[in-house]
């Protein structure tokens, strides 16, 4: 079975966040809870369809991780774009996720 994490944009902000361990959202996919096995991604499911419901996050999704050197990196090209920030420069002065921008490329 292939890793997965949980991610959602933030409904305050639109930023993008990923579950922790903690079960908070955080705007790190390397400090995202990496689910391993069928009732961890079934855990991880439940928490991102409540959090929807409460109004926390929107637009809530189990992605493929893979951990390469101790880094994870999303499979799919949407979620690396989306943990790294914007492709393209974005406004004057905005750094955006720049830290991560390396670590999932």
């Amino acid at each position: 079975m292939t890793d997965k994490v949980l991610t959602a944009n933030r409904l305050s902000d639109g930023i993008s966040v990923w579950l922790d361990a903690a079960g908070n959202w955080n705007t790190s996919l390397q400090e995202a809870f990496v689910a391993r096995h069928k009732e961890a991604v079934e855990a991880l499911e439940a928490t991102g369809k409540q959090a929807f419901a409460d109004n926390k996050v929107v637009d809530v999704n189990v992605v493929d991780v893979e951990e390469v050197d101790g880094v994870l990196r999303p499979l799919r090209m949407r979620e690396r774009i989306r943990a790294g920030g914007p492709t393209i420069p974005y406004a004057a002065g905005f750094a955006g996720l720049n830290a991560t921008r390396a670590a999932v490329a």
